[in-house]
Order: C-alpha cells, then structure tokens, then sequence
C-alpha cells in the first residue's frame, strides 16, 4: 500500500475517517456481521451501508488510527472482501475514455437468471402437468435441473458455505439445503430406487399417506426455488446499483471546460487545469467554472441551484459567484478563489455522499424471519430424521419425512413475495408517472408524519411570470403590455424575458424597438411605435420625469413586501403602469396540501427565498409551518431537526440544492421536472411535475408494502402449517409440489391486484400549467 493512501478516501477535515467498499454481502445480515467485527477493535466505531456496500470507519479521539490493511483483514476474517473505495472525480472531470462503457455489475446474475428459467420452466411443467411426462421423462428433467442447481444456485451455496464456517444461518443456507436436498433426494430415487423406470409418471393426486419416497423425484423443486430467488436477487441488485448515482449526477453540473485569461487573451481549456488566482471570462448563459470573485462586469447570475432563491441575483466587481451556477446576462470577467474538492458543489456532493451513508437501510422482513426460522427447520430436520430411525422406521422412510421438511420449508414463495408486489406496484406507479426506486422505500411511507415542501420548482412553477399589472387611470393593459414587453423583449435580463414572454401570451406579438438602450442597475429604455418608453426602477421613472400615482406607488410597496418585483413602466412623459413578476404557485399545490393532511402528513414549507415570499406562497396553498432563507447544508439541518423531534420526514424537492436533504429524509420524493442530482438522491420519482402526485405515490407505496407483507406472511404460514405434516410423514410428494405451486399462485394474484390502484379523484387530470420538462442546461439552474 501507498504511504499516505488514508489521507486519499479521508474527507477534507475528518482525518479520524475511513472508508471501506465492501463486497460480498447478500443480505442486511452480513453488515451487521461486519460491523460487530470492525466494532471489536479498540478506537473504532463502524457503519457498514448494506445499500452502498460502503463501511465507514471512525476513529475516537485521542485513539491511534487503526492501519487500514487491519481493517481489511477483519473484513476478510468474516467472510466478505474490502478495499480502498476509487475517488471520486473532481466536479467538471471529464470522464475517462472508455468508462461509460463501464461492466454492469448486475449482467451476470441476469444472465444466471435467464438461462436458470429457461431450464427450469419445461423442468416444472413436466412434473405438474401428467400429460407432459413421456417415457423418459425424469431422465430429462435430471439433465435440465442439473445445471441449475450446481451453476445457477452458486451464489447461495457459496453464501451457505461462508455461513457455515461462521457458525451463522442466513435464507442463502435454506435455500441451499432445500436445493441441494431435493436434487440429491430425487439422484437417489432415479439411480437406487424406483424413479428411473421407463414410463414412471407422478399422478396429480391430493392424498395424504406414508411413502418410502423411493419412486418421488423433487426436481422442480430445485430449478424453480433456484430460479424464483435468483429473481428476486437481480431486482434487488437493480435498484441497488442506482446508489451511488446522486454523486455522479452532482459532479457532472459542473462546467466541463473554461476561458482563461492570460496575456488579456482568452484559452480555453479543461476545467481541471484551473488553478486559484486565475482569471477567467464568463459569456451570457455559460455555467461559471469555479467559485470565485467578479473583477470585471455586471450581470445576473441564476444562483437557484445553491440557494433556492429564484430572482437571479445582479453581480459586479467584488461579487462572490460559485461554481456551476449560470450567467444570465452580460461578460463577466472572475478571479477563481477555490477549485476541485473545495468548490461549493463539491461540498454539496460529500453531503449527499455523507446523508446516505448515514441513512440505515431497512432490513427486509424475511431476513428477519430467517434469522429464527431457519435454525429451527434444519434442527427439525434433523429431529424428524432421528425420531423415525429411532422409532424403528425404514431409513429410506426416515430420509424421505426429513428431506420433506427441507423441500416444504423451502422459500419458494418468499422468493416471489418482494419482486411481484414490487413488480406490479411500480409498473403501475409508472403509469401514473410515480418511480419507486426498489423495496427498501416502501418501509418508510407507512411511518410518515411530515412531509417537507420545498418551494421553488415544486409548490411553485420555478420560473420568473407576469403575474399582475396594475395600471395608472385611463390606461389600456394591452397597449402597456405591448410597448413594455417590446422593450423588454430585446433584453437578456431574465426578469425582462418574464414580462416579454407575459406580454406576448396576453396582448399578441411585439412591435420592434428602435434606439435601445440598458441603464445598468436600474432598467431599459427605447422607442416602440414612436413611443419614448421606460421600464425599470422608479428612479429611472423620476429621471425623465414620470412619477408614480400614489396607487401605483402602493401597489409597488405592497407587491415589494411579499418578496415580488415590482417593475415601472412609463412613456411620453407619464408613468402608465407597474408589471408584477413573481415565481407563480402552481395551480395544483393547495389541492396536494389538503391531500398530505387528509393522509395524515403535516406539510411544512422549505426554501432559500425570503420570509415574506415563503410567508406569501405558504398562505396561498394551505401551509402553516415555514422554514424560510436556508441554505442546502441548513436545508439538511432542518430535516435533521425535525427528525429528532421524533418525526419521521418526507421530503419533495427538485433542485441540486434539496439532494442533500433528499438523501436525509426518510423518504425523498423528486419532481421529475427537476435536476437529475435531486432525481438520483430521492426515493421516489415524480415524473410529471405535479405535486399531488406525490400522495398517490404515498398511497401506491403504503399499498404496495401491505401486499408485500401480506405475501410475506402467508409464504411463511404455509410453510409453518405443513412443517408439522412433513415432519409426521404424511407429506405426499405431490401434495408438497401442489401446496408450493398454490402457494406461488397465490402470492402473484395478491400482486396483480396492485394493477387496480388509483389515483385520488381528479389527480390523474393533466395540470394544465405544469411545466414540462426543461433541457439538461435548463434543469441545472432549476431550484
């Protein structure tokens, strides 16, 4: 190992921390068994992340930090393999030629699924279907079963086995016994018993009566346990394999290349070669490359993604910008003050990095389960087996009553009872333009109490809109919109191209302007249709001698004081009107507010804008609790907070600056409208935009968990009400396959029910201002 190569996966300023990937583990088990072993050094308090596969080592202060090879070796110990975690790229890194093209990790066990199915299917239909079980039948069955067993049940024997010399039982040596049980069982009957004989066929009977087992084959017992788990694995690795997505999503907002000032000419090059204290120019809706101070020019620049503020903020020289965030008017020259791993951006992917790991993942229901009953199925295996050899029954009887409890205990349909109801509940949330991230969610809808809005992009539309115009006495609002959105309409300003576009959408096209002019911090001016028009501040008003009407002047303060901005217009001597411009609340949001409640959920409203708009907006939809002028990490203090008021918290937000607070909620809801950090960071997705989407995917979720532990529950009772009749011998081979088969049946009908949800009246309705989907650029500046 490198000297120095702790310093590598230590975060800036937490140099008692480690991180570890880990691989290995199948189950929530296996981390707790890493960490209790990681634990049992001296110093060392350890997270082991079952979603992330990631552990994270911290070291008490004052204690000598443990060398990382001791920390793998104690991985290795339990079983599993650790080593140093590959770095992150520095945000705007382009990307190494060849790595999008990177192995999916799930591709093996898909391909272990498929070709697992194929064998198997013809292996069950022969032994329930009578009609399809010709002379040589069985001899068939053998060789289909036999590559399924040993190839595509692999990975739980080789789970069993590690199980095994660490004294510990887990659903892999279940799976692994009952397999390995049946297949030998029906080698035994074909070879040494009855089974082999030309012509042999398994009558369909339910009838309960003793048998030596020697003419009974179990081999679809083995290929379809084998094939139904293996399934239930890949989706589980699926979702699983999206973990990591919110920091590459991140880093990749930022800029990829930049203008660099040397000898006052411009080169432009890789974002990486920046270094501090170098000049570079920013055009007109370029990102800006790193955080950094203005030294030359003026503009507005979209700080939305950071702040959540969604008035562009105006810069000139001494201006603080950061990195990532767009420039949304004129040149600006910028003196870059820190780069790569210091930027603001980078700071907010090591947050997201930090909630997630820190997020405990929900152990499944049937590992928990397992973790007693399988101990108890093998002891009574065992049990069964000496009780009929010590009561003198036959030893092929005796085999054939213990082999049963394996095969009836085998969790056929608990392989089926996640991947079906989660199948079908995400399918059909698909539909309804809900995206359930994987199993793991569904546990935190039901405890819910809170849920978090987070304003800009989601309560409201995220976009600067003409909202109201209040005119002077005797004006016409057409002919105002009209000459003001002309002129407003040759400016880049982003506030300018909200009046233009309002403009334009109420009083038709705009006339052409003549002798324009921008009259910087305070407004525009120019001619329309021999008009000397201005539109701006009141003090670009008073300069040509238009002064406000008192009711204007009022109108202006009161739109003021709810955190709007008010802009003036005025021509040929007098003052005609004032444009209201604010981020419009969505038509929907007050309907979503009364659905959170109706589900039980507090709604509180979260944003980086000012008191007033917060207060305003939060009136307007039915809110009462506001958080209001936070910043990303205090947006992850709040969630934090209101978690240790013994709250459970869902979050809905759509902006890089909500990834963060995203990944600390108990649920993280994503507008699908939004970036793709806060999509990547949350655990449901909300693809249309509308926030009353987001009880029904509340709703889909709590229903879809209830299916999930009712095919939980009943794959355990039947497993539990024919233990006792295996174990007493009275198990008919087909009895057992029919039981199975029912079993199965039963857990996917339960599923399919799923597919009748929907939604809450009148939510399926398309809103008609719900925005569409903005552009990669556009998305990033989404708050």
């Amino acid at each position: 190992m490198n000297p120095g190569v702790d310093d590598d996966v230590r975060h800036a300023g937490a140099d008692n921390r480690v991180e570890l990937a880990i691989g290995g583990m199948t189950c929530a088990s296996c981390a707790m068994r890493i960490e209790k072993r990681l634990n049992k050094l001296d110093g060392v308090t350890a997270t082991v992340n079952y979603a992330t596969e990631k552990a994270r080592v911290e070291f008490a202060d004052g204690a000598a930090a443990v060398a990382t090879e001791d920390l793998i070796t104690q991985v290795e110990k339990a079983g599993y393999t650790a080593a140093l975690p590959a770095p992150e790229p520095e945000p705007g890194t382009p990307a190494e030629p060849g790595s999008a093209e990177a192995p999916d990790p799930t591709r093996a066990l898909r391909d272990r699924l498929i070709v697992s199915a194929l064998l198997s299917v013809p292996v069950i239909a022969m032994a329930m279907a009578p009609a399809l079980q010709f002379e040589y039948w069985q001899w068939a069955s053998l060789t289909l079963a036999a590559p399924v067993l040993v190839w595509g049940a692999l990975p739980f024997h080789i789970a069993a086995w590690k199980n095994l010399k660490l004294g510990a039982a887990t659903m892999d040596t279940l799976v692994s016994m009952g397999t390995i049980a049946a297949f030998a069982w029906s080698v035994y009957a074909l070879f040494l018993g009855t089974a082999g004989t030309p012509g042999m066929t398994h009558p369909f009977e339910l009838t309960i009566a003793r048998t030596d087992g020697a003419a009974n084959i179990y081999l679809e017992v083995a290929a379809g346990v084998t094939t139904f788990i293996l399934a239930g694995r890949y989706f589980e690795a699926r979702s699983k394999r999206r973990a990591g997505a919110a920091l590459r999503a991140l880093l990749e907002l930022g800029a990829k290349d930049v203008a660099i000032l040397r000898d006052g000419r411009e080169e432009r090059v890789p974002v990486e070669r920046l270094a501090g204290g170098d000049l570079f120019v920013v055009r007109p809706g370029e990102k800006i490359a790193t955080d950094g101070v203005v030294s030359e020019g003026t503009s507005a620049v979209d700080m939305s993604m950071l702040t959540g503020e969604s008035v562009p903020v105006e810069v000139g020289p001494g201006s603080n910008v950061a990195g990532a965030t767009v420039n949304a008017g004129g040149r600006l020259v910028v003196r870059a003050t820190r780069v790569g791993s210091d930027t603001q951006l980078a700071q907010m992917a090591r947050l997201v990095e930090d909630a997630q790991n820190g997020k405990a993942e929900a152990q499944r229901l049937a590992d928990k389960i397992s973790g007693v009953f399988v101990p108890i199925v093998i002891a009574l295996a065992f049990a069964t087996l000496g009780f009929w050899m010590g009561t003198g029954g036959s030893i092929a009887a005796a085999f054939t009553a213990a082999v049963a409890v394996l095969i009836i205990a085998c969790p056929c349909a608990l392989g089926l009872a996640t991947p079906t109801a989660l199948l079908v509940g995400t399918g059909r949330g698909a539909q309804l333009g809900i995206l359930i991230k994987g199993p793991e969610i569904l546990e935190s809808t039901r405890g819910v109490d809170t849920i978090v809005l987070d304003k800009t992009g989601t309560v409201t539309t995220g976009q600067m809109t003409l909202v109201d115009v209040v005119l002077a006495e005797g004006q016409d609002e057409t002919e105002v919109l009209r000459l003001a959105g002309a002129l407003e309409n040759a400016s880049e300003h982003p506030i300018a191209q909200a009046i233009a576009k309002g403009a334009e959408d109420r009083a038709g096209d705009l006339a052409a302007v003549e002798g324009f002019a921008n009259v910087e911090g305070l407004g525009v001016q120019g001619v329309v249709d021999g008009h000397a028009v201005v539109v701006g501040r009141t003090a670009l008003l008073t300069d040509w001698a238009q002064h406000l009407p008192q009711h204007l002047a009022d109108a202006k303060a009161a739109a003021e004081a709810q955190g709007k901005t008010a802009v003036a217009v005025g021509w040929d001597g007098e003052a005609r009107a004032v444009l209201v411009v604010a981020d419009a609340v969505k038509p929907t949001s007050a309907q979503a507010v009364r659905q959170f409640r109706a589900l039980g959920l507090t709604p509180v409203l979260l944003t980086g804008d000012n008191t007033a708009v917060a207060r305003s907006v939060a009136d307007e939809v039915g809110i009462e609790e506001v958080i209001a002028e936070v910043l990303p990490k205090d947006k992850v203090d709040a969630v934090k907070r209101l978690q240790s008021e013994g709250r459970s918290v869902a979050m809905v937000g759509d902006g890089v600056n909500d990834a963060a607070a995203l990944a600390q909620a108990d649920l993280g809801l994503a507008m699908g409208t939004g970036t793709d950090a806060a999509i990547e960071a949350s655990d449901l997705t909300l693809v249309r935009g509308d926030l009353r989407a987001a009880a029904d995917a509340i709703r889909l979720s709590r229903r879809t968990l209830g299916t999930i532990k009712g095919n939980l529950f009943w794959a355990f009772a039947y497993n539990v009400a024919a233990l006792p009749l295996a174990a007493a011998g009275l198990l008919n081979p087909m009895i057992a396959g029919a039981a199975m088969a029912f079993s199965s049946v039963f857990v996917v009908s339960n599923s399919l029910r799923l597919k009748g949800f929907k939604p809450l009246s009148g939510n399926d309705a398309p809103a008609s201002a719900a925005p569409a989907r903005p552009s990669r650029q556009e998305a990033a500046t989404t708050s």
